[in-house]
């Protein structure tokens, strides 16, 4: 089950932006992922509370088709959605070594495209990054989800993850590398204790985004936030957490969150404890950090 005919994927011209992230992220890249064992960990355990025996799962934007194999693990039927060929062939490869081939179909699709033949009980997809930029998380399970209702009866099929939390909070961020100062936007690990960061004030959640709902397209903030002590704002950081799964059972979340962003601001300004800082910025699901940057505003008030 493994190998079936490419389609119009691999067909037309891919925008610099798509063969570096959107639906075209590089072999490179899934060598991170497949270390980063909280993100794997997550998906493991929220694959293994819902995937049964005989269930049929989908996993849109597959890469190398590990989080597929989790599931064929559980017993289900798996379709393992692919846009990159390389990619393809890669997961296809490694179905084979994995002696999968008779539970996971990899399918050369574009994601925001393709609609199964057959009824879903489960949806895997993970195309995210901190904030919902660049990658198409949004925009795949949406069109997923209208095309699905287009051909099939009966309820939706469940989402992992289940939703995602966008937070933001102005920060005092070191740019010194080795005594050279080089304000340039910067992710870090999913920590917010960070020792080169100093924030002003507590996280603030822009949107909540739950993926069997509607969808938000577009985010926008407009907001005052109080600063809780003296020094200097440089920087704006972007949390993601995102809530794989609920585990009603355990009475707990089954959590992942993405690395933090932290953009350098145009003008950094000193700021005492208690005074006003108005933070804004617009940008739409997917776009460039860059397209973020160039509407991000920061200043006391």
């Amino acid at each position: 089950m493994a190998d079936t005919p490419d389609n119009a994927a691999s067909s037309g011209k891919l925008s610099s932006e798509e063969k570096t992230l959107g639906q075209y992220i590089p072999l490179l890249y899934h060598y991170n992922m497949l270390q980063d064992e909280d993100r794997v960990g997550a998906f493991r355990e929220a694959i293994e509370l819902h995937v049964r025996p005989g269930m049929h799962v989908v996993e849109l934007g597959g890469g190398t088709g590990i989080l597929s194999s989790l599931a064929a693990r559980c017993g289900a039927t798996v379709s393992c959605v692919e846009r990159n060929p390389e990619l393809v062939e890669t997961a296809r490869r490694f179905v084979r070594l994995n002696g999968l081939e008779d539970q996971i179909t990899v399918i050369h699709a574009d994601a925001s495209e393709y609609v199964p033949d057959t009824a879903v009980d489960v949806v895997v997809c993970e195309m995210l990054h901190v904030g919902l930029l660049r990658e198409k998380q949004a925009q795949v399970i949406a069109a997923f989800k209208r095309h699905y209702k287009q051909v099939h009866d009966g309820p939706l099929p469940r989402f992992l993850p289940e939703a995602s939390i966008l937070m933001t909070q102005p920060v005092e961020q070191s740019f010194d590398f080795a005594g050279y100062h080089a304000p340039v936007p910067m992710f870090q690990a999913p920590l917010l204790d960070q020792p080169r960061t100093n924030e002003f004030a507590n996280l603030s959640p822009y949107a909540s985004i739950a993926y069997d709902e509607s969808i938000p397209m577009q985010f926008a903030v407009n907001e005052n936030m109080v600063a809780m002590r003296d020094g200097c704002v440089n920087a704006l950081r972007f949390v993601t957490q995102n809530v794989i799964s609920i585990d009603m059972q355990a009475e707990k979340a089954i959590t992942w969150p993405n690395q933090c962003l932290v953009l350098p601001i145009e003008t950094p300004f000193k700021i005492a404890s208690g005074e006003s800082i108005s933070v804004e910025f617009h940008y739409a699901a997917g776009e460039s950090i860059d397209h973020l940057m160039r509407t991000v505003r920061v200043k006391r008030v």
